[in-house]
């Protein structure tokens, strides 16, 4: 079977199919990018065979190459295949609509959190988000640098942002990573598998790449309305994420916190409450679209926001399609992918513990409930749901103490 159980125009499906199964997704996928990669092998090459495990595995690969969300990506690409580009469309709706519109809710009702009980709940969500994200290092580390040369580009690339943070550090990090990729993951490199070709015109892939890099081009310009600054600094940072959704903390604090958009607390505190929705980590766009001080805020914020940080990882998916079957029997391109693969694993270690623990972590009580969260998370195995729930709790019943 191609890439893709039917390709688009012909008979297998349709866009409503996509959207039914996809927003079933998006209601009950917990647990991050890695278990929403299992569950869409579980619901397409098991339960209703849309494609066979080779096609599958030749999706994820290409997602994991590019950047930009991998399980949404993943999603698109099956919702491409099984009903074309609108096939694509549905499948993102119905993956990501649920918890981008939980999120913005949210927003709205964190203004109403006040008091002790409810500042001790948002305290709560950002110490969750020490558990969480803690995790994430640890599982990131063990995939994507599990050597010694790239537990060493992770190093290196955490010691770049520790003595010189900053968006810029975070794209020379990649780009180092990528170049030492080169160098020392030549091994890495040669274990790679030529993918099947995929159903997409190069014609259209090239037009996607142009829009891609144009889009990219223009979000580095200034510019004088905040509004319009501010979806630039969105989309420039769902286009600069390689390694999955936990990635693209460090860069949206860098993009809207950094020019005073959100507050750290508020950014945390909405951070803390994505982990505990299902669907797609990048849905926490839509909150920082909801809760910015940048017009023009609320939902069509949120809805602005949500494109501008989906936008680049679906373009350069439609964009990367009708040459990855070359490509990907490239050992340099893999070697390369898992150079700037073990550089992200540094940038999140660097992102736990500046801006989430230094703005989390404010007594001994915080590191226990913080280490209790990580211990089950990490070592039980609990459902993310309930220990953003019980950490939230804990931080209600801290702040009325």
């Amino acid at each position: 079977m191609s890439f893709g159980a039917a390709r688009p125009g012909e008979a297998g499906g349709d866009p409503l199919e996509v959207l039914r199964v996809f927003l079933r997704l998006g209601l009950t996928s917990f647990g991050g990018p890695v278990a929403h990669l299992g569950y869409f092998r579980n619901a397409f090459v098991v339960e209703r065979g849309w494609l066979d495990e080779r096609a599958y595995a030749d999706i994820v690969a290409l997602c994991q190459f590019l950047p930009g969300p991998a399980s949404s990506q993943a999603g698109f690409a099956i919702g491409l295949g099984r009903a074309g580009l609108l096939g694509g469309l549905a499948a993102w709706a119905g993956f990501t609509l649920p918890s981008a519109i939980a999120l913005t809710c949210f927003a709205f009702g964190e203004t109403a959190l006040t008091g002790r009980a409810g500042q001790g709940l948002l305290h709560g969500l950002e110490v969750a988000a020490v558990a969480v994200v803690a995790q994430a290092v640890l599982g990131m580390a063990r995939n994507l640098a599990p050597d010694r040369p790239r537990a060493a580009i992770a190093v290196l690339a955490l010691l770049l942002m520790a003595f010189a943070p900053g968006g810029a550090s975070q794209i020379a990090a990649i780009l180092a990573g990528a170049g030492a990729g080169l160098v020392v993951c030549r091994q890495a490199g040669d274990a790679g598998r030529e993918a099947e070709a995929p159903p997409l015109a190069r014609t259209t892939g090239l037009l996607a790449l142009a829009a891609f890099f144009g889009l990219l081009l223009l979000s580095f310009l200034p510019a004088r309305d905040s509004g319009l600054a501010f979806l630039a600094s969105v989309y420039r940072s769902g286009a600069m994420v390689f390694g999955g959704g936990h990635v693209v903390l460090p860069l949206l604090r860098t993009a809207v916190v950094d020019p005073g958009w959100v507050s750290n607390g508020a950014f945390l505190a909405g951070y803390g409450a994505a982990q505990a929705v299902p669907g797609p980590l990048f849905a926490f766009a839509a909150y920082l679209g909801a809760a910015a001080t940048a017009p023009p805020g609320g939902a069509p914020g949120a809805a602005l926001a949500l494109v501008a940080i989906f936008a680049p990882g679906v373009l350069i998916l439609i964009g990367a399609l009708p040459f990855w079957h070359a490509l990907s029997r490239r050992p340099q391109a893999r070697a390369a992918m898992a150079g700037v693969n073990a550089a992200v694993v540094g940038l999140l270690a660097s992102a736990l513990y500046d801006p989430v623990w230094t703005s989390a972590v404010r007594t001994s009580a915080d590191f226990a409930v913080a280490a209790a969260g990580f211990a089950a998370l990490a070592v039980w195995g609990a459902p993310p749901l309930a220990v953003v729930a019980l950490t939230a709790a804990a931080g209600v019943g801290l702040g009325l103490v």
